[in-house]
């Protein structure tokens, strides 16, 4: 198994390689604007955000991912909170990405190999957190406007440089898009749709398959 702090940074989906893969949100997120309001009462508006999130506990639906130099891909995705989530590529993309709650790992369905990571040292277990809470020292940055609010969490300690940016809608407060920024400040965007909220998913979408992975 692999501790590496800069998880999922760079591993592309599109191609064979696997180290290029990481999950997240760039593009809008420097484009918005800061209204004329204090980071406590941003705050206070995020934390309401933050809580209705935490309250769906699954999700599914079908995203589209743009990586640090461009490229994009799409697919379909599950979560399930906390800790759990898969990514399945469409073909011809063999990638697909699992976590079960403890690990994550980034397997390439062609060459039957497999990486492996402790979720607990990936940005992206803040985003399958049990509760968001906006309170400690993860917070980086709150920005709120009239469509989107975005909340970006970080901790040098566990995670170096790396930060999660989370998007939501500022009336629905649904999920909408997010980014990880990995150490090297590159950007990989997710932006979903078709979500359904509160759904049944089996346990085995997100059962990694370790007598395969041992052997990768």
């Amino acid at each position: 198994m692999k501790n590496d702090k800069s998880i999922l940074s760079h591993v592309r989906p599109d191609s064979i390689g696997r180290r290029q893969f990481s999950l997240g949100l760039a593009s809008l997120a420097a484009a918005m604007s800061l209204p004329n309001m204090s980071f406590a009462q941003s705050s206070a508006a995020a934390q309401k955000i933050a809580d209705h999130f935490s309250s769906v506990k699954t999700m599914m639906g079908e995203f589209v991912q743009f990586g640090p130099r461009g490229e994009q891909t799409g697919g379909k995705f599950f979560i399930e909170r906390p800790g759990k989530l898969r990514f399945n590529f469409e073909d011809p993309s063999p990638i697909r990405v699992i976590a079960d709650g403890k690990n994550v790992v980034v397997g390439n369905m062609k060459l039957k190999t497999w990486d492996v990571y402790p979720l607990s040292k990936t940005p992206l277990s803040l985003l399958l957190s049990d509760r968001i809470d906006l309170g400690n020292q993860m917070v980086r940055d709150v920005k709120q406007e009239s469509d989107l609010t975005t909340i970006v969490l970080g901790n040098k300690t566990v995670f170096g440089d790396s930060t999660i940016t989370m998007m939501f809608d500022s009336k629905t407060y649904d999920l909408r898009q997010w980014t990880i920024t990995d150490a090297q400040n590159k950007d990989t965007s997710v932006m979903i749709y078709n979500v359904k909220n509160g759904v049944s998913l089996d346990e085995k979408v997100f059962t990694i398959p370790y007598d395969e992975v041992r052997k990768g």
